[in-house]
């Protein structure tokens, strides 16, 4: 039986993200335990949270969807005390949360399976790039990375860092190259490796660059000449610190390029993780990953009830039951 508390081991992911989602008091239940004692759950403490979940960007439409669930049972009398109160909200997060708690599954009978990695620049996709292929690789599957990122020299030599950490062949080019070509390049060869898992990089970009958007999509017609099924996965990643301008660029995302899945970056510089419910509303994208830091430990498989749990600090270690 492994010991968690044991300093010399890393903490597990749960505790990794309880530790470092949204640091400090839990950003929707501070106060309440102190305030609610013996008063009844009424509009007045129902507005107040409303407005602590719009501040920390929910986002109006998943706010509304909770409030209206804690509405109801507060009409049918169902939230006598704070603590009924606070499991009704986790319950209405995890209504949100639950249909998008879809871990990335490789399909073995496709090799490769190619993954398509997008996003703008500075969301952590290079990082993401290599944590997910650590990942897969302790999973069993053999993995090639593609340096689709043709425009940032940096880029380029920051995936083959990764690449050489953890030893896996890599196929790049010159700065200024064409990025299909590049990818193109990259399933030939895992092709003739027989590589199970391809990892395409590609150019930051934002949503609103139409132009560099048509060189995904150009992207993926070219994957789809040598076979008609890839990308078998387009994972978007987003900056979680970014608020609801994460739900913007995820939507734009995935019109032009029908996003199959996201990772969610750097939830241990926000104080507002609950963008990951308005996305989760708004979308209904599965969401693979969530990051928490820049240690291959704080990058881990989403799980609604622990999110939800880290969120409120609830749970065997919290505040709130």
């Amino acid at each position: 039986m492994t010991n968690d508390t044991d300093p010399s081991r890393p903490l597990g992911f749960f505790k990794r993200l309880r530790a470092k989602l949204n640091q400090g008091p839990a950003w929707l239940t501070a106060d309440l335990t102190e305030l609610l004692p013996g008063r009844k759950i009424d509009a007045g403490i129902l507005d107040d949270l409303e407005t602590r979940l719009i501040t920390a960007d929910v986002g109006a439409e998943a706010t509304r969807r909770i409030l209206d669930e804690l509405r109801k049972r507060v009409d049918r009398k169902e939230l006598n005390d704070v603590d009924a109160l606070l499991k009704a909200l986790q319950d209405a997060m995890l209504d949100i949360l639950k249909p998008v708690e879809k871990p990335l599954a490789i399909d073995r009978n496709i090799r490769p399976y190619v993954i398509l990695v997008v996003g703008i620049n500075g969301a952590g996709k290079t990082t993401t790039i290599g944590k997910l292929a650590r990942r897969l690789l302790a999973e069993g599957h053999s993995v090639m990375l593609a340096a689709g990122d043709t425009f940032r020299a940096a880029a380029r030599e920051q995936l083959e860092i990764w690449a050489e950490r953890n030893q896996v062949p890599i196929v790049a080019s010159q700065a200024g190259a064409e990025p299909a070509a590049v990818i193109f390049d990259g399933l030939n060869a895992a092709r003739a490796r027989g590589v199970d898992v391809l990892i395409a990089d590609t150019a930051g970009r934002l949503h609103t660059q139409t132009h560099l958007m048509d060189e995904l999509k150009k992207v993926k017609r070219v994957l789809a000449r040598l076979d008609p099924g890839a990308p078998h996965e387009v994972l978007l990643v987003l900056d979680g610190t970014i608020g609801q301008n994460a739900v913007a660029q995820a939507d734009e995302f995935h019109k032009g390029l029908g996003v199959t899945g996201l990772v969610v970056t750097k939830l241990d510089g926000t104080a507002k993780g609950g963008v990951v419910l308005a996305i989760a509303q708004k979308l209904k994208i599965p969401i693979r990953f969530v990051g928490v830091g820049e240690q291959s430990e704080d990058f881990g498989v989403f799980n609604a009830q622990e999110f939800v749990s880290a969120l409120l600090k609830s749970g065997p270690d919290g505040a709130a039951a």
